[in-house]
């Protein structure tokens, strides 16, 4: 049997612990700057998104209004006097092109709503364990990623979550 090589003096075991725990505070802060900056954008697409959605929430007000009163009588009188549609008949027709105009407008406004649920921070508060989403993505230490344990690939999302949390079943 070789001779082993002597153990490290205290003096030189206290120097690596140290080196290793700044190691790990830099990693730890490292990682709240990036969680920060990540909730920064995120409030920061939030906040454009509610302004859009409000913008588009009043375009569908304005035509939904707007166009009933201003261009759609003109074309219940077009649509009455010239084709010989009755009143009743020309007032339908134009009052669903109105709310077809609304509906969608209001559709492209509940689109940029989307952005306000901070999506991105969400999943990544869930990889830590935090908030509704835990139990649904796989945690922190897990190779999986989230997308793949939400469509179901790659293996059990549930059975990932619960293992990171310390539940056996």
């Amino acid at each position: 049997m070789g001779r082993q090589p002597p153990p490290p003096d205290l003096a030189e075991s206290l120097r690596e612990l140290r080196d290793s725990g700044k190691a790990g505070l830099g990693a730890t802060g490292d990682a709240a700057r990036a969680l920060r900056d990540l909730v920064a954008a995120d409030v920061s697409l939030a906040r454009s998104a509610a302004g859009r959605s409000a913008v588009f929430a009043g375009i569908a007000v304005m035509f939904g209004v707007s166009a009933w009163l201003l261009l759609m009588t003109a074309l219940i009188v077009v649509l009455s006097r010239i084709v010989g549609l009755p009143w009743w008949l020309s007032l339908s027709g134009c009052g669903l092109l109105s709310l077809l105009c609304a509906w969608l407008a209001l559709r492209k406004a509940e689109d940029y709503f989307e952005h306000t649920r901070l999506k991105a921070t969400r999943r990544q508060l869930a990889r830590l364990g935090i908030g509704e989403l835990a139990g649904l993505v796989p945690g922190a230490g897990s190779p999986e990623s989230a997308r793949d344990a939400a469509e179901g690939r790659g293996g059990d999302a549930s059975a990932g979550a619960q293992a990171a949390a310390g539940d056996p079943r």
